[in-house]
Parts: C-alpha cells; structure tokens; sequence
C-alpha cells in the first residue's frame, strides 16, 4: 500500500525548537490525604525511553507508511502528488518543504562525498515547489544507494529527532504529558510541521490550552487531550490531504478512552481503515 500523505507545512522547518515550559507541582484535590497527587493529574511521561520511543515510530510509521516496518522507510522516496515534491525517509521528508534540503545539507557536512551532494543545488532551487526539476529518476536512485548505508540512516534519524521528535517530546513534557500525550504531540509535529501559525504544532496546541488546562497547569490530562485532538481535527479537515482523521480518531481516542496513558502493550488501533497490532 502506498504511503500516506503527509505533508510539513512550507516554510515551518528550520524554526526554533519550541521552548521549554517550567512544570508546576502537581495540585492536589482538597479531598485527598496529604501528599497524593490528583487522579487529573499524571506525572510527565518519557517517550524517549528506547522501548517506548519504539512504539512512537511504529505508530507514526502505521500512518506514513502504512506499515510497522519504519526501518524499511529509509529507502522511501516517490512523489505522492500532494503538492510538496518528493516524499522521501523515515518521516517524509519532502523536497518542497525544505526539510528534505536539511537533511542532505546535513548529512553532506558529515559526509561530503555522498550520492546525494551533487543534488543540493537543484534541491535548493525547487525548495517551496513540487518541482523535479534537476532531481528526478537520478536523485531518487541516488537517495536509495545513499539509503543503504549506516551514515545517511544516521542522518535521517538526527533530523526526525531534531525537527520532530525531541521538540514534541520536550514540550510534552514541560506541559506535564504522559507518553501518550507526548506522542500526540509527536503525531501532530510530524503532519503539521513546527511553528507558531494556526495551522502548525504550535498554533494547534495554542488553540488546545484556550479550551483545557495542561497537566502542568493543575488540568485533567484526558480533558486536555480531547482539547488538543479537537483543535488539530479543525486543522486536518481544512486539507483534503489531511482530511481523514482516523490516525486521531481511531488510534489516539482509542488509547485515550482506554486510560492507556504510558502507551503499555497489547496495542491495538486502525488507521485509514488499516488494523494494526503491538505485542
């Protein structure tokens, strides 16, 4: 089945990592014996851990690629038609949204003799496009020769973790998330790319905290969630390429309604009508 679409909003990359809030302590209901921490509210979560950050890419991977297999993704790369050029990697990584142009910029200084440098011009000049220009059959073979290699595996995944994963990660945590809030922020990164604009991770998150206190706030972590799915839904549904919402709907609001707020195994979910297991 082919990849999903999935793309990172133009011009979103390359902003600075969101900052880091300051956790309040956790308040305590007037009905509880003193030194109880509020059911509404759950200690951080760590999607970092190596097992559960596991979990993390198979998810995300279940929606990307239609497939646990993330580690089979480094190869990926076609056009999906979605308007932002090649789509390629582990995360979709795509040549019109400049993370793509990151990426080999990145792994170019670390190996400057790779397969993919001689594209970095052309991957420049298409940047804000769907154009091939200068890339075409060529760059995509070069992609997958380069794809082989323990070097550009290594660059594609510091760049999910720079971009993506760790600024999610860390602003879940500062907001006082379990791993399953931090993976919704995770989740929600990847599609709509950092930044502030309403239609980013940030703006997303913004419009969620006008509704619902975060954990770090004293808020009931399962209210805020619901806050933030919804306020993303209003987002995805303004983009065909986003406008099936299952990957909230019937994989994130399942854990949530569930209680399974550290992500624990048996995981069952479906995505775009796709069933999908972790033992």
């Amino acid at each position: 089945m082919s990849k999903k679409l999935r793309p990172v909003l133009v011009g979103a990359l390359g902003a600075a990592s969101v900052a880091a809030l300051v956790i309040t302590s956790p308040a305590i209901a007037a009905n509880e014996a003193p030194g109880a921490v509020s059911a509404s509210v759950r200690a951080a979560g760590d999607l970092s851990v190596p097992a559960k950050k596991e979990i993390a890419m198979k998810l995300v991977s279940s929606a990307e690629n239609s497939s646990l297999d993330w580690k089979a993704q480094y190869k990926y790369i076609e056009d999906i038609g979605d308007g932002r050029g090649y789509t390629a990697g582990i995360i979709g990584f795509c040549s019109g949204t400049g993370d793509m142009l990151e990426l080999v910029e990145a792994y170019t200084n670390s190996v400057p003799n790779n397969p993919l440098a001689k594209f970095l011009p052309a991957l420049r000049k298409v940047n804000g496009t769907d154009s091939h220009s200068g890339l075409g059959s060529a760059f995509v073979s070069a992609w997958k020769q380069a794809a082989a290699t323990s070097a550009f595996q290594t660059a594609q995944n510091n760049e999910r973790d720079r971009v993506y994963f760790n600024p999610a990660v860390n602003q879940g945590k500062s907001d006082g998330l379990s791993n399953l809030g931090q993976f919704a922020y995770y989740d929600a990164i990847v599609m709509h790319g950092p930044g502030d604009s309403s239609d980013s991770f940030g703006g997303i998150r913004k419009a969620a905290m006008k509704k619902a206190k975060t954990p770090a706030q004293g808020g009931d972590e399962a209210t805020y969630l619901k806050a933030f799915f919804a306020a993303r839904k209003v987002i995805m549904k303004q983009e065909e390429a986003h406008a099936d919402t299952s990957r909230v709907d019937t994989e994130q609001l399942v854990f949530l309604n569930a209680g399974n707020f550290d992500l624990h195994t048996p995981l069952k979910w479906k995505v775009y009508g796709d069933s999908y297991t972790i033992n």
